[in-house]
């Protein structure tokens, strides 16, 4: 079941990120130069000298540009979903027909929709409520029965409404969702989040904390909703909800975009944007290596500095040195303004974090992703 929800995730995730799967032919790699002395293969001279992080410079805040986006939390976002609950495949139903005690059985929404119990062939309950299930059933058993039967049903576990909780909380998993939950109550019922007792935020990077939902970030402000008790940050969940709160003991770069292997670098003190690129394999051909964006500080409130790394490759500019926490984006295209492309590299990084992360989930040397009960019981009769 762990192997089809990151399965399931991956695939979401490629179909947000096609845009960016294209085969753009060879690698380009500035370590390989392949035209006259002293140019790679787009015909850019390179400054050997750069390779190493002894002549880099630090970007001064002055260089950083905070961006306005249109990601903005929607009010219904902070409201319980007015629809009821509906089964779908891999809930398990508790089902009884109330005066005969031997009547309890349990079934399993197949992948199909349908669910097997007494006498009944199988009963398509896929996208019914509780009542109506209930009410199928009734009437499929009034064939078989004297008297007209009262059933009653009771939704054991989730298995067709997930969300994902992982990172820096004591129950990481994949939890059913049965009720209303908000971000809050999930953080709490996987256990809070790890660190030293007494602290509110236990040892989490609230500013790289963040909340997915299809393929995109939600602009929740974990250190508002945590630290100041915001409560105008804490939003309902729903089903496939990626929610992941980060160590602060990680230290770590990120590079994306027109890069050969996009990829989470551990991070080093000598760490440049030179040595970061090259590390995952170059910029592809065609990349607007002129335009490469650093974003440093909150996802909640970004600060973008553009850098022209083709000046860096050149040996016209400084290297750049880079600290942890920083997300490197290569464009694949010319952009005029930074707050139109901004969304769209915070929703590459954030995919990158949940395949990275689901995938550790899921793995045997990371440890087993705990079962976990629903949050909620749901009951008719």
């Amino acid at each position: 079941m762990k192997h089809v929800l990151l399965i399931s995730l991956v695939a979401v995730l490629a179909l947000a990120a096609g845009c960016q799967s294209k085969n753009y032919g060879p690698r380009f790699d500035p370590r390989a130069p392949t035209g006259p002395a002293g140019t790679n293969a787009s015909g850019l001279s390179f400054a050997p000298a750069l390779r190493t992080g002894s002549n880099a410079a630090s970007l001064s805040d002055a260089a950083f540009t905070v961006v306005t986006t249109s990601n903005r939390l929607e009010a219904e976002w902070l409201k319980p979903s007015t629809n009821l609950f509906r089964i779908g495949p891999g809930d398990l139903l508790e089902i009884e027909v109330l005066g005969d005690s031997t009547s309890k059985a349990t079934a399993v929404v197949g992948p199909d929709g349908r669910i097997y119990y007494s006498l009944l062939p199988g009963t398509s309950v896929w996208g019914l409520t509780l009542t109506e299930a209930k009410q199928t059933l009734e009437k499929g058993l009034k064939r078989y029965l004297r008297v007209p039967p009262d059933i009653s049903i009771t939704l054991r576990s989730v298995g067709s409404r997930t969300v994902w909780i992982l990172g820096n909380v004591n129950s990481p998993g994949v939890y059913s969702l049965s009720a209303p939950l908000t971000l809050l109550e999930a953080i709490s019922g996987a256990g809070g989040t790890m660190g030293v007792a007494g602290a509110a935020d236990g040892i989490c990077d609230l500013q790289r904390s963040f909340v997915m939902r299809h393929g995109k970030l939600l602009p929740v402000d974990f250190d508002q909703l945590i630290r100041q008790g915001d409560l105008s940050q804490n939003i309902y969940l729903q089903p496939d909800d990626f929610v992941y709160l980060r160590s602060a003991l990680t230290r770590s770069v990120y590079v994306l975009g027109a890069v050969g292997a996009p990829a989470v670098l551990p991070f080093a003190d000598d760490m440049t944007l030179l040595s970061a690129v090259l590390s995952v394999g170059g910029t592809v051909p065609y990349a607007r290596v002129s335009q490469v964006a650093i974003i440093r500080g909150s996802l909640a409130d970004p600060r973008f500095a553009e850098v022209d790394f083709k000046e860096i490759m050149q040996g016209q500019a400084q290297d750049i040195r880079l600290q942890a926490g920083d997300i490197v984006y290569v464009p694949f295209s010319p952009w005029r303004k930074l707050g139109l492309i901004a969304e769209s590299m915070l929703d590459q990084f954030v995919r990158t974090m949940a395949v990275n992360e689901g995938s550790r989930a899921v793995s045997p040397n990371a440890g087993p992703v705990r079962p976990v009960v629903p949050f909620g019981n749901l009951q008719t009769q």
